[in-house]
């Protein structure tokens, strides 16, 4: 899936999930060495455990950051 995110430096999440497990989450843009991390962090959960990790997560003075942006992506991926 590709989603295009929305108030963060990063603009965009590529992720695939394979047998309800989350894999190869990339992020374009951003804090490129955090969120490699952020992507091996969450390979192979499933993605109502990352939901329930990363959402609400907020950057300095944004509502929103860029796990928050993977939260909602899951979430429309779910919906």
């Amino acid at each position: 899936m590709v989603y295009k995110t929305k108030g963060t430096c990063s603009v965009e999440i590529n992720f695939d999930v394979i047998d309800g497990r989350l894999h190869d989450v990339k992020f374009t843009g951003g804090c490129n060495g955090n969120l490699k991390g952020i992507g091996a962090l969450v390979e192979g959960m499933k993605p109502e455990d990352v939901i329930a990790r990363l959402e609400g997560t907020t950057c300095g003075f944004k509502p929103t950051s860029c796990p928050d942006q993977l939260a909602q992506a899951l979430k429309q991926y779910l919906a």
